[in-house]
């Protein structure tokens, strides 16, 4: 089994997890760089690299500016 760690939904294959973050509304991104919050989605156009989708910014990449709420959420409690 793998399991969503933003909502906790259980998919019997990787690939089903995968697909599942690209929608999953407690796995948002957030942007340190202009602090928007946006779908995973909304983030990449190849699943590989990343960068805020607010064009005049200019946070690119997973854990350099981009990160995703709950990893947020956890660091700060």
């Amino acid at each position: 089994m793998h399991t969503c760690r933003s909502c906790n939904q259980s998919f019997q294959t990787e690939l089903a997890l995968e697909l599942h973050h690209d929608t999953c509304s407690s796995g948002q991104l957030l942007c340190q760089v202009c602090g928007d919050r946006f779908r995973e989605a909304d983030a990449t156009q190849d699943g590989w690299h990343y960068e805020c989708p607010d064009e005049d910014c200019d946070g690119s990449g997973l854990q350099e500016d981009l990160y995703r709420v709950d990893e947020i959420r956890m660091a700060t409690h």
